[in-house]
């Protein structure tokens, strides 16, 4: 008893339950399938591909080659900035740390509320596929909204549990997709493709080239190529948000940051490509359109039942729902840990910082159960039809929370140059730490104006205010994270000196 009282105290260390995440929880592999299904590879595939080829033609993979160079750059600095910074806060603590409070708590609140609208559009897209799935099989008639309830309730009821068991059930699903993919592909391999295999397609020339679409799009088709492929990576950049529950959070963030990126980006190239091949390179450009033009049901189910048959393609419908329910709770796990990391450090209030017995962040993710089903009953007042949870939340949202996930990304690479300049000049490289973040940064703001100016061919509803005002939306939720930054450094200067300085392991 004696030597216990004769440690010294850490001022810095939370008390039980309330402030620290399980330490130690995730090795590697959890780490990737809690990032990995936030991309949801057979719902990227699903929607993205034929989006891309519909602006690129049957150049789709090459606007896949370029986005996977293109990330790959921006996670150079983005891992030197992560070896460095050990937190939950992930792009709220880089960007505090290189640009200041304010901008950084600007950040943190938006790319938290954009993961939540992320979070409520893909269980849209879930409530969707699950409504025409169990009534094409079934006859059985229930609308996407029912669906959509008891996802979210799933989703609740699994945060509060260790995150281990998540990880797992997101590791299951993860692997299904890609195997039903895989097995995809490798039948149209088997048979040649429709008039056998070209390397045009991975051609960036291809993209802007003449006649290689026929898009519904317009003069603007090579920027919804491009947009629709950086599109399906959103999620990759959650590793640093697992850093406290992380079992070597330095070596993780890296290697499961790249692994997601390359390891992605090949994975989409591959079935992209096998995608146009398996349709022809012309013909699949028309197949895209006829989707597009009728009712909703991928191009990709044609293809299965042509060079597999028909079983593969009812496990593609039935994947393309548990994919959605991955995502979704994927996007929620990572809002909740942005809302814990804020709640810590005072930017919102204290209690979304409270843990469960298995260290979970139990209130932030109750807080973000709460937001999603009044992001999703809002859309489903709007349209409550189930074509509606498709087409309007599960389309529309997506819009927002990619403009600000990318537009947070864009300030992180700024964030990171300047902290290597400034803070860690011992840490300094010309190539990852400057010219890394300088590109990537670039690509990111380059794919934000892509959305911004294609963002009525890519939502469908020009009109819709939704859509018109969706960068002045994500200006106003920017806005609110600095006005609290604002009132903080003005009513309590001894919370607003910590922001964005919570960190388990930083390093010196």
């Amino acid at each position: 008893m004696t030597e216990l009282t004769a440690r010294p105290v850490a001022v810095a260390e939370p008390a039980p339950h309330h402030g620290r995440l399980a330490a130690g929880a995730l090795g590697l592999p959890s780490v990737l399938f809690c990032i990995v299904t936030g991309a949801a590879p057979l719902t990227a595939m699903l929607f993205n591909v034929p989006v891309a080829v519909q602006g690129g033609g049957y150049a789709a993979p090459a606007a896949f080659l370029l986005a996977t160079v293109a990330l790959t750059v921006f996670s150079v600095g983005y891992i030197a900035m992560s070896r460095r910074v050990t937190s939950a806060g992930g792009f709220y603590t880089f960007v505090t740390r290189g640009l200041g409070r304010v901008v950084g708590v600007g950040s943190g609140v938006l790319i938290a509320l954009c993961y939540i609208v992320f979070a409520a559009s893909v269980i849209g897209v879930m409530g969707y596929f699950a409504a025409t799935g169990v009534e094409s099989w079934t006859g059985v008639r229930i609308p996407a909204w029912g669906y959509m309830i008891a996802g979210l309730a799933v989703m609740t009821l699994l945060a509060w549990f260790h995150i281990e068991l998540t990880s797992k059930v997101l590791g299951v699903l993860l692997i299904s997709e890609v195997l039903a993919l895989l097995v995809l592909g490798i039948g149209v391999l088997v048979h040649g493709g429709a008039h056998g295999f070209s390397a045009k397609p991975f051609n960036p020339a291809e993209i802007f080239g003449n006649g290689s679409a026929i898009s519904v799009f317009g003069g603007a088709a090579a920027g919804v190529a491009l947009f629709a492929a950086f599109w399906s990576w959103v999620g990759f950049e959650m590793a640093p948000n697992y850093a406290e529950e992380s079992r070597d959070p330095h070596r993780i963030a890296r290697s499961a940051t790249y692994a997601s990126v390359i390891g992605l980006g090949l994975f989409y190239m591959f079935v992209s490509y096998l995608f146009v091949s398996g349709w022809g390179l012309p013909e699949s450009v028309q197949a895209v359109k006829d989707q597009f033009e009728g009712a909703f049901a991928s191009a990709f189910f044609p293809l299965a039942d042509r060079y597999v048959g028909t079983p593969l393609t009812t496990v593609m419908q039935v994947l393309a729902i548990t994919s959605s329910f991955a995502c979704a709770m994927a996007f929620y796990n990572t809002g909740a840990r942005y809302l814990f990391s804020l709640g810590r450090e005072g930017v919102l209030p204290a209690k979304l910082a409270k843990t469960s017995k298995r260290h979970s962040p139990a209130t932030a993710a109750m807080t973000v159960t709460i937001l999603v089903a009044l992001c999703g009953l809002g859309f489903v007042l709007y349209d409550p039809s189930t074509e509606g949870a498709l087409l309007k939340l599960g389309t529309w949202a997506p819009l927002l929370g990619v403009f600000g996930i990318l537009g947070v990304q864009a300030l992180a690479s700024v964030a990171i140059i300047r902290y290597f300049l400034t803070k860690a000049r011992d840490g300094f490289h010309w190539w990852s730490t400057l010219v890394a973040p300088v590109l990537g940064g670039a690509a990111m703001g380059g794919a934000c104006f892509l959305l911004v100016v294609n963002r009525s061919a890519l939502s469908g509803a020009g009109d819709a205010w939704f859509i018109r005002f969706l960068p002045a939306i994500a200006a106003g939720m920017f806005a609110i994270g600095v006005v609290i930054a604002l009132v903080l450094r003005r009513r309590k200067p001894e919370v607003y000196a910590e922001l964005g300085h919570f960190s388990l392991a930083d390093s010196p």
